[in-house]
């Protein structure tokens, strides 16, 4: 079943819901930066999320240093932002 990209419409609606994430690359992705203590607990943080992403078969880009996880969904298959995306930074909200 092919995914589809979000219309401008449901891309703000949900952009609503996802208040801590914030659209980039000409609203085709997302973006969410987490701070942690410290490494190991941002390190723990990735390992989590890597297992949710293996489960979902939808997978983050992201980037780690020291303390804070830059996180940025959005799915290729569709050319842009997409339901899964919206799913899948929901379920990492869920994480902190």
């Amino acid at each position: 079943m092919p995914v589809e990209e979000l219309n401008a419409d449901e891309r703000a609606s949900w952009m609503r819901a996802l208040k801590k994430w914030s659209l980039t690359r000409e609203d085709k992705a997302i973006e969410r930066t987490f701070e942690f203590a410290d490494f190991s607990e941002a390190w723990a943080f990735m390992n989590r999320v890597a297992l949710m992403a293996e489960k979902r078969d939808h997978h983050p880009e992201w980037f780690n240093v020291y303390n804070k996880v830059e996180v940025t969904l959005t799915t290729h298959d569709a050319g842009g932002l997409s339901l899964r995306d919206v799913n899948m930074a929901k379920a990492i909200d869920k994480l902190v």
